[in-house]
């Protein structure tokens, strides 16, 4: 018997976890994707895969094959645990703050045409009207603890 083949006197939970970047421009503007598959606007990022890629592989992954940037910084700026429901898996939520990006860069972008319409940069509050659910309180959250990093359960202040 190899070390494969001992069962574990229990399940290990499998938890979906996905990463997303805020991306700014030199006048505050947060960078948001209209995604094809969904009603709201998001921010870029997506899920982890799962051969052990980390948090920021993931964002910096994501970024890169839906807007084509390739983001060389970020700082965790938010960590949010979704409970489980009956039509969605929940998971973890890693925020990273990407930075300030220059004009020239945010000019250059190309989207993933198979999941995004479109892109907008916005203001940080006209952004938070477009975004949803525990997306919208986990960005806003982030933006209200500059320097910070903040812990979430659905999107809300534990």
């Amino acid at each position: 018997m190899t070390d494969t083949d001992t069962e574990l006197p229990f399940v290990l939970p499998r938890i979906p976890a996905s990463a997303g970047a805020l991306i700014f421009d030199s006048v505050g503007q947060l960078l948001i994707v209209n995604p094809t598959y969904k009603a709201h606007w998001t921010i870029p990022g997506g899920i982890m895969e799962a051969d052990g890629e980390t948090p920021w592989e993931a964002c910096r992954r994501e970024v890169l094959e839906e807007v084509g940037l390739d983001v060389e910084r970020g700082r965790l700026v938010a960590v949010d645990f979704l409970r489980p429901k009956a039509s969605k898996p929940g998971g973890m939520r890693f925020l990273f703050d990407c930075g300030v990006l220059p004009g020239a860069v945010l000019g250059a972008i190309v989207l993933q045409e198979e999941e995004l319409s479109e892109h907008r940069l916005v203001d940080p509050a006209r952004a938070l009207e477009l975004l949803s659910g525990p997306l919208r309180r986990r960005v806003g959250a982030a933006l209200a603890a500059p320097g910070g990093c903040v812990y979430l359960e659905d999107g809300r202040p534990v």
